[in-house]
């Protein structure tokens, strides 16, 4: 747990690197898919919650 405290809360420079496809097989290639489908599911997720964080405080604040 103290080791997580110390990681920095945003690390610039994630980008997406694309993987090489040629040398994938089927099985390999629906293996990925399945992977980025999963990650794409997460990022619609946490953008939901973020959405409803900003909704909540903008509630707040008008007058």
């Amino acid at each position: 747990m103290e080791e997580e405290d110390n990681l920095p809360l945003h690390t610039p420079d994630q980008g997406f690197t694309p993987r090489k496809l040629d040398t994938l097989s089927v099985e390999e290639l629906t293996e990925y898919i399945a992977q980025m489908e999963a990650e794409i599911a997460r990022v619609r997720e946490m953008i939901e919650a973020k959405k409803q964080v900003r909704e909540g405080a903008e509630g707040l604040f008008k007058k």
